[in-house]
């Protein structure tokens, strides 16, 4: 390892990218999934319900229940905030870098396994999973945990690992349903096939990690029963007789490869491959490189089992990036737990290219992150300096000695690959920790909910009197109000007189129009802040994009 990164070395990244995933703590939550979860898991801690799960005041029959109960848990422990609500996503993210680490130890050495942990902790994604929180973090631990110990299993046969990599994988259910199923079993089914280890699954110790499967998700399957199943006469979704049990079994995964009852089916069927060149940034371009070299490797020897290669990464990702691609339900998130296999089958990549010396190919791999870096880097700097105005001088000074690292390591005379590796490590570090301190905030000035809840506060107003009007959505006015805020309807308005309205432009004039007339107004500017176009981003052109919330004294 010394020849590679030292001790040192290492120490110093990861604490870097520490520094990174503390910043995003204390980001305002987001419309819509991470302010709407983290209310729903507010709802539970509340009214110490555990059992039911409802997304504002309709019961809630998608995700199951294991990301809203660890929310929970984390306000009972420190309060509601918003940086209380990542603590989960950033836990299981140290157990995702660490299994990485596992994983990739496993198949290729302890230097490999470092180099894993350090390209999924730099993965765009998975930073930004950690302050848009939704369920992706939970998952994405929970099953490369799983994914390592069932693989250790495979290639140990001890029955810790498959206990282990059973609760890993009841976790990743209880998370996301049968996708985090099929997570864990495409890689495994690869390792199997390329290992021939087939008699692991021929044994009592696979009886006993089932027994701890089933066990870890009881408490999913009960919560689910009690909420729908004993209630055949409950309507949801408009349905009768519905089975919460039978949804998580097989609904929700058949509606999402189908697209049904969802609003608009996505027909690219290489959104994922174009995804990630974004997604898994600094490292998505030489991941490709990885990837068709590898594959061509496995062409080459016709699948001929040899010492120091490994099917698991490489088969994981193409079968999985097949499958994927043919779901009529896609968004990015969906694939952040391919980034951890992805991390490991780099890393193994990067360590066979030093250790049989290919310092051709390792330079060229070098020159692409040398180019991604000097790029991404300029557009970067455009965010902090020019889009919103200049941070202060502390994060200036913070910002400079970043900037100033990066571009000693770009010119420090060192091997190709340490500096791959802390190149793209220290890019991540500058891009994410700016974005975290300046641009992120700074953006979330145009997000009216949270900003309503401060001239609520400044305002001394009860947030008992506020209601939304009829669709005017904010789940972030709710949770930053500590409140489920329910809905009032047009006719229902002039009953409410002394009562605070939250309401966007496009209903004023409706209102008008209903001769409902306010005694008080408040108004905050609003964007859409997750549909960034480039008029907002300009300064000279933003004021045209924006839209207004208000919040009204009922007359």
């Amino acid at each position: 390892m010394p020849s590679i990164l030292s001790s040192k070395n290492l120490t110093f990244l990861y604490a870097l990218l520490a520094l990174v995933y503390v910043s995003g703590l204390f980001i305002p939550l987001m419309e819509n999934d991470s302010a709407q979860h983290a209310t729903m898991a507010m709802r539970m801690y509340l009214k110490n319900d555990f059992i039911h799960l409802f997304k504002g005041f309709e019961e809630y029959l998608d995700k199951p229940h294991m990301h809203f109960w660890l929310g929970a848990l984390s306000f009972k422990i420190f309060g509601v905030s918003h940086w209380a609500y990542r603590i989960p996503a950033l836990l299981f993210t140290v157990l995702g870098a660490y299994s990485s680490f596992g994983l990739a130890k496993e198949l290729y050495g302890k230097m490999a396994g470092h180099l894993a942990a350090l390209i999924f902790l730099s993965a765009q994604a998975i930073i930004l999973a950690n302050h848009d929180v939704r369920t992706d973090a939970v998952l994405t631990g929970a099953s490369i945990f799983a994914l390592w110990q069932l693989a250790a299993y495979i290639n140990k046969g001890y029955l810790l690992h498959a206990v282990l990599g059973s609760v890993g994988t009841a976790i990743a259910f209880s998370t996301k349903g049968l996708l985090g199923i099929f997570f864990i079993a495409i890689p495994v089914f690869c390792h199997l096939l390329y290992t021939r280890k087939w008699k692991r699954l021929w044994s009592w110790k696979v009886i006993v990690g089932l027994l701890a499967f089933l066990l870890t998700i009881l408490p999913m399957l009960y919560a689910y029963y009690m909420q729908f199943d004993i209630h055949p006469d409950k309507v949801v979704n408009g349905q009768t007789h519905v089975s919460g049990i039978k949804f998580i079994f097989w609904d929700q995964s058949f509606n999402r490869l189908t697209g049904s009852g969802f609003e608009s089916n996505n027909t690219d069927y290489f959104f994922f491959f174009h995804t990630l060149l974004w997604a898994f940034l600094p490292w998505a371009f030489i991941t490709y490189v990885a990837i068709f070299d590898r594959s061509r490797q496995f062409l080459t020897s016709k699948f001929k089992y040899l010492k120091g290669m490994e099917f698991l990464t490489l088969g994981g990702f193409w079968l999985t990036m097949i499958i994927i691609n043919t779901s009529k339900s896609k968004l990015p998130h969906y694939m952040n737990s391919l980034f951890p296999v992805l991390a490991v089958l780099l890393a193994g990549y990067l360590v066979y290219l030093f250790k049989e010396k290919k310092v051709k190919q390792l330079k060229r791999l070098l020159t692409v992150q040398y180019v991604i870096v000097i790029l991404a880097t300029s557009l970067s700097l455009i965010l902090i300096f020019m889009v919103f105005h200049l941070p202060s001088v502390p994060l200036l000074l913070v910002y400079l000695a970043l900037f100033s690292l990066l571009i000693y390591t770009l010119f420090q005379k060192k091997e190709h690959l340490y500096k791959i590796i802390t190149v793209s490590v220290l890019f991540s570090v500058f891009l994410n920790f700016s974005l975290n301190t300046q641009f992120y905030p700074k953006l979330l000035q145009y997000q009216a909910g949270n900003n309503m809840v401060t001239i609520i506060e400044d305002n001394k107003i009860n947030t008992e009197d506020i209601y939304l009007f009829e669709d005017a959505h904010s789940w972030t006015l709710s949770f930053y109000t500590k409140r489920q805020t329910p809905e009032i309807s047009l006719s229902e308005i002039k009953k409410h007189h002394g009562k605070w309205i939250f309401v966007y432009d496009k209903d004023i004039e409706k209102l008008k129009e209903n001769d409902i007339q306010w005694d008080e107004s408040f108004e905050t500017p609003h964007y859409r802040i997750t549909m960034l176009s480039l008029p907002f981003l300009n300064p000279n052109t933003r004021a045209s994009q924006l839209k207004k919330a208000y919040l009204l004294k009922i007359h």
